[in-house]
């Protein structure tokens, strides 16, 4: 197994309805653990530029309008395949085609207010952490 690490994004519906630690405690169960974490007000300029590869296609506006509503929880997760079990335990994009008991399942209100944001590839990880963190934020644990 590859010991890797993730960035995952707590987004504002979710802090907002009191999630933060129901999700955490989900990574945490499943082997992951936070090796930085960051609460954040995202501004629309930060949120643009993080969603950059997003920004001609039709969902985008609201996609920033979102993620600048309210607070965000800026994670980077870490453990032995922590790219694909972030990926498993958010679920599927669409809640209702999420399997029970995953994150977006659970706490997701709609496919535009999924609740969370996991890199989808070691790179994007490495340029996603790199996005919101200082080298010297992320605990090595390795």
């Amino acid at each position: 197994m590859a010991n890797e690490k993730t960035l995952s994004i707590i987004k504002p519906n979710s802090t907002l309805d009191n999630n933060i630690g129901n999700i955490i405690s989900i990574f945490e169960k499943n082997g992951l653990r936070i090796s930085a974490a960051r609460f954040a007000k995202l501004s629309k300029e930060k949120a643009e530029g993080f969603y950059i590869e997003h920004k001609e296609r039709p969902f985008f506006g609201e996609l920033v309008t979102f993620m600048t509503s309210g607070p965000v929880m800026i994670m980077v997760l870490e453990g032995d395949n922590a790219v694909a079990k972030n990926r498993e335990l958010m679920g599927a994009t669409n809640p209702a085609n999420a399997a029970p008991g995953t994150i977006r399942k659970l706490y997701a209100k709609s496919v535009g207010e999924n609740s969370v944001h996991g890199s989808d590839s070691v790179t994007s990880a490495e340029r996603e952490i790199a996005y919101f963190f200082e080298k010297n934020d992320v605990v090595n644990r390795f």
